[in-house]
């Protein structure tokens, strides 16, 4: 099973979303407990952009096994961006229609489709602003000098 979940691990990193979870699905089947073959379908799920299905695969690897570092993290992620896009939809599409939901924002679309979208509505379509950096009053060892213990 190891090996065919690293083959799904390989198909889905080079972006082979069928052949990953084909694979993915293989183990799932062969072995109903694995975890990690239920994240790697809830991976290929969020790749695809399908947030609810891969939220819902999350949870049953979390049924399967509560402490998976991955479903968890995978978890916590998913719910975090389901609470952002309804609550960046609730506002504006309080008085809107149906067909407003389906915009660039409601499918999950580029920062640069919406901000066209709002640039189109007439709206300000700034991109959003960095903090400022601070200037350093000497220059900052790198990870060499760090760990060489130079400052």
């Amino acid at each position: 099973m190891i090996d065919i979940l690293l083959e799904a691990e390989h198909a889905l990193a080079l972006g082979f979303l069928d052949k990953a979870e084909k694979l993915f699905s293989q183990v799932a089947t062969n072995d109903p407990r694995s975890a990690i073959a239920v994240v790697g379908l809830a991976r290929v799920a969020l790749e695809r952009g399908e947030d609810a299905g891969a939220l819902e695969l999350v949870r049953r690897a979390r049924a399967i096994d509560p402490e998976n570092p991955t479903a968890l993290r995978l978890e916590a992620r998913l719910v975090e961006v389901a609470a952002h896009r309804a609550g960046a939809a609730g506002p504006a599409g309080a008085g809107g229609s149906a067909a407003d939901d389906e915009g660039p924002a409601g499918a999950g679309g580029s920062a640069a489709e919406q901000g066209e979208s709002a640039a189109e509505q007439g709206e300000s379509a700034a991109p959003p602003r960095k903090p400022p950096r601070a200037s350093p009053s000497k220059p900052r060892p790198g990870l060499l000098g760090r760990f060489l213990g130079r400052r």
